[in-house]
């Protein structure tokens, strides 16, 4: 059977079919589901902001669908005088609702990526700034749960257990990144992550035991040369900058292999939220450690004497709001797509971070370093096409199988 993502009218197979005979009176019902039911990238599906696995929804002795009012019955609110729920223009045009996710996504990327940048360039802190973005998005996530958008979903014993891990990964990515960014050009750092899909191959075929294709590895090569060409010649190399990005590439990688492992029902609103307050207390410790003493002693007056205290603290909260948001977004946005439209989403979002930091900053480029960026995002995007195609069709022979 085939992997469909239910939306629209899309029927649902698998499931018998009601049949009942109808009245004169009576008219044939349209049973409709929501636009918010997407597929997501493991194969599952998401249902209301929940993940379930194919076999919940292929289990069709334990679920019947209930049997639709006639038209004779008072028709609901919100329906037409046919007895027909109407349709909104949202629901009826899907993808318009995608691409403004994916719009706003790009958005608040570039915009947390140079503000970010901008803030490095008189206050270069970015242990203490890296615990101000998990700090204002915690603020934001316990105030949403507090007026219940969304309500707070309920935390274990054994899942805090299975989330510790990726929330270390998460924070030891995040703070080693922001120290590249401060270290070096924000073009460079992105250059350098591209390198990402090259530690997730590894690590799948070497600490996981995937089999990886031979076709996987061919594609990473464009990625490792392209990286290698921008760094050699890229005028604000140092090796700060470069020694964290790859940090945090290795990072992000172990949050992927740990993720898989804390798999949940928990919709991902809850989790990132859930996630992002371990890693704020991840952080909190070597950002006073490390950076606490120079902060007092004049760190803060360096950068009031500077921009003024307002526009300081204006700054950080900013930066740590698109900070969220765009995660949330880049997470929501994700859920919502197939997985080759996750991939190509991924390309495009570094080649529009790449791009704008460059028009924004005015960083000086030489040839190399940009023909070099161009090789690497050329074989990020080959290999997260391959790799789409792969998932997609163990997915297709998971399904069939559990058929």
């Amino acid at each position: 059977m085939e992997s469909r993502v239910l939306s629209g009218t899309t029927a649902l197979r698998g499931l018998p079919l009601l049949h009942r005979r109808l009245s004169a009176t009576e008219t044939p019902r349209v049973i409709t589901f929501p636009s918010s039911t997407r597929a997501i990238s493991e194969g599952g599906n998401l249902v209301s902001g929940r993940q379930l696995s194919p076999a919940i929804l292929l289990d069709t002795k334990r679920r019947t669908l209930k049997p639709c009012l006639s038209a004779a019955s008072s028709p609901a609110e919100g329906s037409d005088s046919a007895g027909i729920a109407k349709v909104g223009f949202l629901e009826k045009y899907p993808a318009i609702t995608t691409g403004f996710f994916f719009f706003m996504w790009y958005f608040l990327n570039v915009i947390f990526n140079i503000l970010n940048k901008k803030i490095y360039n008189y206050f270069p802190y970015p242990y203490f700034v890296s615990v101000i973005h998990l700090f204002v998005g915690v603020v934001y996530c316990l105030a949403s749960w507090t007026v219940g958008l969304p309500k707070r979903a309920p935390m274990d014993g054994k899942q805090l257990k299975l989330l510790i891990p990726v929330a270390v990964c998460h924070a030891l990515g995040h703070v080693t990144s922001n120290v590249s960014f401060a270290a070096v050009a924000v073009s460079f750092t992105h250059t350098i992550k591209a390198l990402e899909p090259f530690f997730n191959a590894a690590a799948s075929q070497f600490i996981l035991g995937q089999q990886i294709p031979l076709s996987l590895w061919l594609s990473l090569a464009p990625v490792v040369l392209g990286v290698s060409m921008a760094s050699l010649t890229e005028l604000s190399f140092n090796w700060l900058g470069f020694i964290s990005a790859m940090i945090s590439n290795i990072s992000f990688t172990y949050r992927s292999i740990y993720s898989k492992k804390a798999m949940t029902n928990m919709d991902s609103t809850n989790l990132y939220a859930y996630i992002s307050i371990i890693a704020l207390i991840v952080c909190i410790p070597p950002a006073l450690i490390l950076e606490g003493p120079k902060l007092l002693e004049h760190g803060f007056s360096d950068a009031i004497a500077k921009v003024g205290l307002t526009k300081l603290v204006t700054d950080l909260f900013w930066v740590g709001m698109f900070y969220h948001l765009y995660n949330q977004v880049a997470t929501n946005t994700l859920e919502r797509v197939a997985p080759l439209t996750h991939a190509v989403g991924n390309v495009l979002k570094r080649v529009f971070v790449i791009g704008f930091s460059i028009i924004i900053f005015g960083n000086r480029i030489s040839t190399q370093t940009g023909i070099g960026t161009a090789i690497a995002i050329a074989g990020v995007a080959m290999y997260s096409f391959i790799k789409a195609k792969i998932e997609e069709e163990k997915r297709v022979r998971i399904v069939m199988t559990q058929h």
